[in-house]
């Protein structure tokens, strides 16, 4: 009989607990369809003893940061406040583990971590949607993609949530065939299995209910150019469409205007770097589209009730 799959997760403060419980579930829920143990695990931490996720609750661990003795893979699982977790004591782990033949895989946030050890450049990478205007910033060569989890990389990532069921799920039916994935499936009541190519979020249209290519099509032309916003003009022009037909379809299916849905992009994007990046209030301003700090600085007042200094500082 071959020997069990043995998977270490590494559990980082604050981790997310709903993405650590679809991680490992599954594995158990495989050992107990298949009537032996396919997967064994060992729950690791900084300090060898527990892990306090998100939600407050604790974990205990079965060991701390020691070599995890030729392990089929090591997953690194954090959450919230993930920038502050990053220690050097934990990236020389990380090291000493890849440099010994380990092979890792993050879930969640734990790509940032991988990222900032250098492991993710030129790697398609699958992380919490969140983090993407992040990792744009501070990880520009990191290959970042939409997908709820990348499996055909070396490193192995899930976006986080169910996704991480859904890496799962994809690494029984590789390993041990398709009928014994589903019926771990069956077992969770989960219905929704979805392909590494799924996308993370819901679909414009599913989420407004809308079924216009035109304004799908403008919405998109907006994200990709945050860092040097076009006027509703020109984005008509390169639909074809006229300015004010553009107008028309963002009053009938969004209750707003191209100029204002543009400008709730641009600081929606700017909240979510003052919040999880350093970068200066400056820096923030330009990569948002702003020429001007104190001009961006009172847009950001207008909208969110408070300046960006204060809005880091309030959430620090």
């Amino acid at each position: 009989m071959s020997e069990a799959s043995h998977f270490v997760f590494f559990l980082l403060p604050d981790f997310s607990h709903l993405a650590f419980s679809c991680a490992l579930e599954p594995l158990r829920i495989a050992n107990l369809v298949a009537g032996k143990p396919l997967y064994r695990w060992t729950l690791t931490s900084q300090d060898g003893t527990s892990a306090t996720c998100s939600n407050g609750s604790v974990t205990l661990v079965n060991d701390g940061m020691t070599p995890t003795k030729h392990a089929d893979r090591l997953f690194l699982i954090s959450g919230i406040n993930v920038q502050s977790q990053v220690s050097s004591q934990v990236l020389s782990y990380l090291r000493r583990e890849r440099a010994s033949g380990t092979p890792l895989g993050a879930i969640c946030s734990g790509a940032y971590v991988l990222a900032k050890a250098g492991f993710l450049d030129g790697v398609e990478t699958a992380v919490h949607w969140a983090y993407h205007d992040l990792f744009g910033e501070e990880f520009p060569d990191v290959k970042l993609v939409r997908n709820v989890f990348v499996a055909r990389s070396k490193v192995i990532t899930a976006s986080g949530g169910t996704a991480a069921a859904d890496l799962m799920l994809h690494l029984i039916g590789q390993q041990h065939g398709a009928d014994l994935a589903i019926e771990v499936a069956d077992q969770m009541v989960y219905n929704a299995v979805r392909e590494g190519s799924a996308a993370q979020r819901v679909s414009l249209q599913s989420r407004h209910g809308m079924r216009n290519a035109h304004l799908v099509r403008a919405i998109a032309m907006m994200e990709e150019t945050i860092e040097d916003p076009k006027s509703p003009s020109w984005i008509a022009e390169e639909l074809d469409i006229s300015t004010r037909q553009l107008e028309r379809l963002f009053g009938r299916y969004l209750n707003s205007t191209p100029k204002h849905y543009f400008m709730e992009l641009r600081l929606n994007r700017a909240q979510n770097l003052l919040v999880q990046s350093e970068q200066s209030i400056t820096e923030i301003a330009m990569a948002c589209g702003f020429r001007s700090t104190s001009h961006f600085s009172k847009v950001f007042r207008g909208h969110f009730g408070r300046s960006p200094i204060s809005h880091r500082t309030t959430l620090a």
